[in-house]
């Protein structure tokens, strides 16, 4: 290779990078005017540096037969900063793809493919973009508390939003329980550290993290607080603590006044309705006062059973989840009152029970009695991965169902819970941070005759979180059209 060819290299790289710094702008601006939430094929865009803007334009050649390049998004950016959007999760990326395909003149083509958003933008005073806010109270502030507070703080740039107003938990004991507290929010040894800021008010009990103003409030029980004293009204109300599961004890929360509606974040039981975003969040009623977000594990499997029950039908099957150890389990080994969970979970795999299976059915009817489950925990602190072994209605081959698959990942309206990877060298640590429920993996599917046999990986903590907060997101009323609707017929 010549120098001068060495030199072109060099030279290609750092006009990608001067692209990609113009479009960080223009990316802020649509996103905190316009409340515009860009991405690249379901890689977000936001508040990202530019090698990481780059990255995500090259995962695109991943799933597409072309490469993508900053050149070609940054027009579709330009052209959007002036048409006056109204709120929208827009993918510039499937845009991009569709109007090289296309071509023609880019802003009439922007107009026929968001136009619904097109001119919809309406400046408003301080005091109506507060009164278009949902307050939202995080009830527990542990693994999935913490997290939830992470992209609460991140979404509520765009404004008009989800405004996380205030944690609720017990007194820890300690003198400097609040630093602790937002050390614990500043710092996770799996999630790296928080982006941005944090302070903390001692005076006022409060953690103030990226100019958000987040009271702390010490309670020994969910009924027991008056959230109107400190300016909270018509909360929703985020149970992470999994103590109250049925309708009576989270029924306590709405004691307290200033709440309007309770979220748990683990599987309710009776007559409470288990959400999965994308799958039945359409049952989500104004009369609801009592929801639940089911389990990672109930998320990550259940938009991929129900993209293969309506392709190609499920007679029965079987779920084995391969789950990272939690909190529930022992360090070493000592009593618990569960079977095996006494063991080591930093050095034992452990047999265990899993409600997924049955869960399923809660969301997805269709597949009641028909799926069987069990877990094995091992010895990784998060990501796990599902293995779902499917009995189906019709013969299916990799190669097809693969394609199937990809193509619901991208393109479906299963887009932002189901993620689609196809190479031979991925682990568990390279889905650490997926918003998505699930992630199907290409390389390990196997298929014969009506046997199919997944892998689906999923961050147990993050993917669900992200799905928690899209089911608030709902019940709030903050809904965001998302646009393409469909990249490709």
């Amino acid at each position: 290779m010549s120098h001068e060819q060495i030199n072109q290299h060099l030279s290609h790289w750092t006009e990608r990078e001067s692209t990609a710094e113009a479009m960080i702008p223009l990316i802020g601006r649509l996103y905190r005017k316009n409340n515009v939430v860009t991405s690249v094929y379901g890689r977000a865009i936001i508040n990202q540096s530019v090698i990481d803007i780059i990255r995500a334009h090259r995962f695109v050649r991943q799933v597409e037969n072309s490469e993508l390049s900053v050149h070609d998004t940054l027009p579709i950016l330009q052209a959007m900063d002036k048409l006056d959007l109204g709120r929208a999760h827009v993918d510039i990326g499937k845009l991009a793809v569709k109007f090289k395909e296309e071509g023609g003149d880019l802003t009439e083509f922007l107009k026929r493919e968001i136009g619904t958003v097109v001119g919809q933008y309406a400046a408003q005073s301080e005091e109506d973009a507060n009164n278009d806010t949902k307050d939202v109270v995080l009830y527990g502030f542990g693994r999935i508390g913490r997290l939830l507070a992470r992209i609460l703080i991140e979404k509520a740039g765009g404004g008009n939003n989800l405004r996380l107003r205030a944690i609720v938990v017990r007194q820890g004991g300690a003198e400097n329980d609040l630093e602790k507290r937002a050390s614990l929010l500043r710092r996770d040894s799996v999630h790296g550290p928080f982006d941005g800021t944090i302070t903390v008010d001692e005076q006022e009990s409060a953690l103030i993290a990226n100019g958000n103003y987040i009271k702390v409030i010490y309670s020994d029980g969910p009924d027991k607080v008056d959230y109107t004293e400190y300016g909270i009204n018509n909360a929703i109300v985020v149970d992470n603590t999994g103590k109250w599961r049925d309708e009576a004890g989270l029924g306590l929360h709405l004691k307290s006044k200033g709440v309007s509606r309770v979220m748990l974040t683990a599987p309710g039981k009776g007559d409470i309705k288990n959400i999965v975003f994308g799958i039945n969040n359409d049952w989500i009623t104004d009369d609801d006062k009592i929801l639940s977000a089911a389990s990672c594990t109930t998320n990550a499997i259940t938009p991929v059973l129900k993209a293969i029950e309506d392709e190609y039908g499920i007679e029965d099957g079987h779920v084995e989840t391969v789950h990272s150890y939690t909190n529930d389990q022992n360090l070493i080994d000592n009593y618990h009152k569960g079977s095996r969970r006494g063991r080591s979970a930093a050095l034992n795999m452990v047999i265990t029970e899993t409600g997924a299976a049955k869960a399923v059915a809660k969301a997805l009817p269709i597949l009641k009695g028909k799926l069987t489950g069990n877990a094995i925990r091992v010895p990784t602190p998060n990501v796990s991965m599902a293995i779902l072994n499917l009995n189906l209605k019709k013969d299916v081959d990799v190669d097809g169902v693969n394609e199937y698959l990809r193509d619901m990942a991208l393109h479906s309206e299963l887009q932002k819970q189901i993620d689609f990877v196809n190479s031979p060298e991925v682990v568990s640590t390279d889905f650490v941070g997926s918003r998505h429920a699930g992630i199907v993996d290409a390389q390990a599917t196997i298929a014969s005759g009506k046997r199919l046999i997944l892998y689906v990986w999923y961050d147990n903590e993050f993917g669900y979180s992200a799905q928690v907060v899209r089911v608030v997101s709902q019940m709030a009323g903050v809904n965001y059209p998302i646009f393409p609707k469909r990249a490709r017929d």
